[in-house]
């Protein structure tokens, strides 16, 4: 049993849900440790500079692979009611740093249809009910907006295509809310194959067809999960920049199924698209130590080889992180993968705080030397951007 699976089997159960982001102005109420550095949380002794921590407070942050939870007990706690979700749940994600979570999951198999409509339909209820902490972030002017509204943006996606049946259902998902759809898990769909499939054929006609309804509704595709042929088969089909949500660089982790080669980063550039890179340890490299500045090196090597407008997060991790998961739940996940995952004891980055995310990647790009400008599009710029262009149709 996968993540997918497991999160899927708690939508069957007609679960509600929750969401998150946003970054109040700490900095006032800091502690100066020394000049130029603030001590931001209670209980940590970890200090930010304050041109981090402007950045992060002046940037609408973008994490475009962020699950609320890894943890399925914590997840069904959490969805089976709308009233679960208290105040001192929420502000985590209020003070996290983020604006905008797109919290998308994996649902695919026979009954894909039926459950995305109780998905969608949990979602809707929950910001319904908490419009107060929550915003749907569906239009270039609530992208905008989310800032200045003191809520935290819910950006509604899924990890897999499975629900579209056929072209029409597009346009009913949209309705719903849907501003992503991943054409791909690691299986094969009717669409085309995913990244851990033993052979690929690329996009079926079936699949051609569901990018061009996506293309013409204003819904991003989203190959992270998809297989190489795949991947590349969508840039060229799309007339729409198409989308790396959450992947690294297989030309620093060799072999790696979920990472993309530079042919098909290439591609993503040139059709306008965005990479969010992820933060999850054998995605980032097969060496040990797996540290900040390992994530950081697949930052610098897209910059490098595209340009940093076509940079952005794709964390791919909760404000957990997955060894905090209870043991047995952290078992049963890496049981649900092939061995091509390349899971280790260890799953999380040494060194990062997953709560406090974007401060740490600020940092970490202010010692590679980015530039103000380039870390706020990395931040939440560039997907800002391609997001607005896509939806304005």
């Amino acid at each position: 049993m996968n993540r997918r699976t497991m999160i899927g089997n708690l939508v069957k159960g007609g679960v509600a849900a929750v969401a998150a982001p946003a970054f109040a102005r700490v900095a006032a109420s800091a502690a100066m440790v020394n000049r130029g550095a603030y001590r931001l949380f209670a209980g940590s002794d970890k200090s930010y500079s304050s041109r981090a921590v402007d950045l992060v407070q002046r940037s609408i942050v973008v994490d475009m692979l962020a699950p609320l939870w890894i943890s399925p007990s914590i997840t069904q706690k959490m969805l089976s009611n709308p009233e679960n979700f208290k105040a001192e749940d929420f502000a985590p994600y209020k003070n996290s740093g983020i604006s905008v979570f797109h919290c998308s999951i994996g649902i695919g198999g026979p009954d894909a249809y039926v459950d995305c409509l109780k998905y969608f339909s949990a979602y809707n209820s929950v910001l319904a009910r908490h419009d107060g902490w929550f915003q749907r972030v569906d239009t270039p002017a609530r992208f905008d907006g989310i800032k200045s509204s003191g809520k935290v943006g819910l950006l509604l996606g899924l990890q897999d295509s499975d629900h579209f049946r056929k072209p029409d259902d597009v346009d009913f998902f949209y309705g719903l809310g849907q501003r992503v759809s991943q054409l791909t898990y690691n299986s094969r769909n009717l669409i085309g194959n995913g990244s851990t499939e033993r052979r690929d054929e690329g996009l079926s006609d079936f699949g051609v067809a569901i990018v061009e309804r996506m293309n013409k509704v204003g819904m991003a595709v989203d190959v992270s999960h998809s297989g190489d042929r795949t991947t590349l088969d969508a840039f060229e089909v799309s007339k729409q920049p198409v989308l790396i949500t959450h992947s690294n660089c297989r030309a620093l982790n060799a072999g790696h199924v979920r990472c993309k080669t530079d042919e098909a980063i290439k591609a993503m550039a040139a059709k306008g698209g965005v990479m969010g890179i992820t933060e999850v340890r054998m995605f980032v490299s097969a060496k040990e130590p797996t540290t900040v500045d390992s994530m950081l090196d697949h930052f610098d090597y897209v910059a490098k080889l595209v340009g940093v407008e076509h940079l952005g997060i794709g964390s791919d991790i909760d404000l957990l992180g997955y060894d905090a998961m209870p043991p047995e739940e952290l078992k049963q996940l890496k049981a649900g993968y092939k061995n091509s995952y390349g899971f280790r004891d260890k799953v999380d980055l040494d060194g990062y705080n997953f709560a406090k995310r974007p401060l740490d990647l600020a940092e970490g790009l202010i010692r590679r030397n980015y530039s103000d400008t380039n870390i706020e599009l990395i931040l939440g710029g560039n997907f800002r951007r391609v997001l607005k262009q896509i939806w304005m149709v």
